[in-house]
């Protein structure tokens, strides 16, 4: 009796997985898709979709805190277990919807991670299945601690998950998990401290505009720890005590709850790529400029879990997803071209960017003119009654916009706007001749390039 064959087999069902699924089955093509947890992938489940549900009740207590002095007579308090009922709402349904989306289009489903047996073979839920291509959409998983007392630590799906919150949090790692989480339990109560093991937070962006970031965050009661090297763990009776190293002195600080918000790692382990001459590095498989493995053609991968260059974000995933099922489908190879990709932490305010950074820039030989301000007595925010809000904005010597970053109430939506004027090559004198609806932060933008 022969194995059962399939033309593509996709592992992982979020937005790269899904895809590439579809629009091979839509092409006629005998598909396969696995997944080891829910069907929706990590945004839909416990990421990037809950985390905002939660973060919106933040917001709402910042908003009206920074109105208190001037006419807000109340700060809500916030119903935690209401809270999650509701973000529930969301995400309960994302796994049955998308295994009838799945099912509907013929594509067969398992609920198991594959691995290869060898090139064009793998073993998934105990049967041996033959494929013609194979396209890896694993994404990430939370890096794994390797110190004594690591168990103690939970991850990003237990805060999702958490019924009721703790009097006190450690988050160790200062990257965006860390600070959109850290903001939600300081602005609800929580004592909250992250332990950083580099000299500030969210490295990627600016240090003089993740330094503002730092400043509004202590004073919601955020502490933070930078320099230090957490090096074990113990429980305690109510509390869980972190050791670390800082300045070459060993130090502790305890919480109730302590999370690994450290970062996150391609999810492969499990695939055994070794047996299907898949590369690897330390940020996915290896890709050439097709998405395409390069050491088995046979072989793409799109999502988090490609080593592309490129940021692991959504929306990103999608397109790369939706690249790889085109060339699939129509048996051609097209070069992915990177779009201008805007990033945001949604933080309270929020921090966003898109395009080049100016060490970016200087590390590629572009000329460029730095164009930086704080600017908390522009009307936007004035009427809000909040203080940080800044920018900086790399200026080509063509008049192009290189590149931005924003701190401000409404940043993320801001960066789009940026990400669209770099995508469509306009130049600082057309975006300023743009009319925007006034006052908004929109037309502000006009002053920053």
């Amino acid at each position: 009796m022969g194995f059962e064959h399939y033309d593509v087999f996709v592992i992982g069902s979020g937005s790269a997985g899904r895809q590439v699924a579809t629009r091979c089955a839509k092409e006629g093509m005998k598909v396969a898709i696995a997944d080891n947890r829910e069907y929706g992938g990590t945004c839909a489940n416990r990421g990037c979709d809950p985390k905002k549900v939660l973060l919106n009740a933040s917001e709402i207590i910042a908003r009206t805190s920074d109105m208190a002095a001037v006419g807000v007579t109340e700060i809500p308090k916030i119903d935690w277990q209401a809270l999650q009922k509701f973000k529930e709402k969301f995400v309960s349904a994302m796994p049955i919807k998308t295994e009838e989306s799945l099912d509907k289009l013929g594509i067969t489903m398992y609920h198991q991670s594959p691995q290869f047996i060898e090139e064009g073979l793998l073993s998934v839920e105990g049967k041996k299945v033959t494929v013609d291509k194979v396209v890896i959409a694993s994404g990430l998983i939370p890096r794994p601690l390797h110190f004594e007392g690591a168990e103690l630590f939970k991850t990003s799906d237990d805060f999702l998950e958490l019924p009721a919150l703790p009097e006190s949090i450690i988050f160790v790692g200062g990257g965006y998990i860390a600070m959109e989480f850290a903001h939600i339990a300081a602005r609800c109560g929580v004592d909250v401290t992250i332990i950083e093991r580099g000299e500030r937070v969210l490295k990627m962006f600016d240090a003089s505009i993740t330094g503002l970031l730092e400043e509004e965050s202590k004073k919601i009661g955020i502490n933070f720890i930078f320099n230090a090297d957490v090096i074990r763990a113990e429980m305690l009776q109510k509390n869980t005590r972190v050791f670390y190293t800082r300045d070459g002195k060993e130090q502790s600080v305890k919480a109730e709850m302590v999370f690994n918000t450290s970062g996150r790692v391609p999810s492969v382990d499990m695939l055994a790529l070794d047996k299907g001459n898949v590369a690897t590095t330390p940020s996915g498989i290896k890709v050439n400029g097709y998405l395409q493995s390069t050491t088995n053609p046979n072989v793409y991968a799109c999502g988090d879990v490609a080593d592309s260059g490129s940021l692991p974000l959504t929306p990103l995933s999608s397109k790369e997803g939706r690249h790889v099922g085109v060339q699939l489908a129509t048996g051609t190879h097209t070069k992915y071209d990177f779009p201008a990709i805007p990033t945001a932490v949604y933080t309270t305010p929020q921090l966003a960017m898109v395009g080049l950074t100016e060490d970016q820039a200087k590390e590629q030989g572009i000329s460029y003119k730095v164009l930086s301000e704080h600017v908390p007595d522009w009307f936007s925010v004035k009427r809000l009654n909040s203080k940080n809000y800044c920018y900086k904005t790399l200026k080509g010597e063509n008049d192009e916009i290189l590149g931005a970053e924003i701190l401000a109430p409404e940043a993320s939506e801001m960066i789009n706007l940026f990400a669209m004027a770099i995508q469509q090559k306009l130049t600082c004198t057309q975006f300023r001749e743009t009319i925007f609806a006034y006052p908004t932060f929109a037309s502000d933008m006009q002053s920053m390039v």
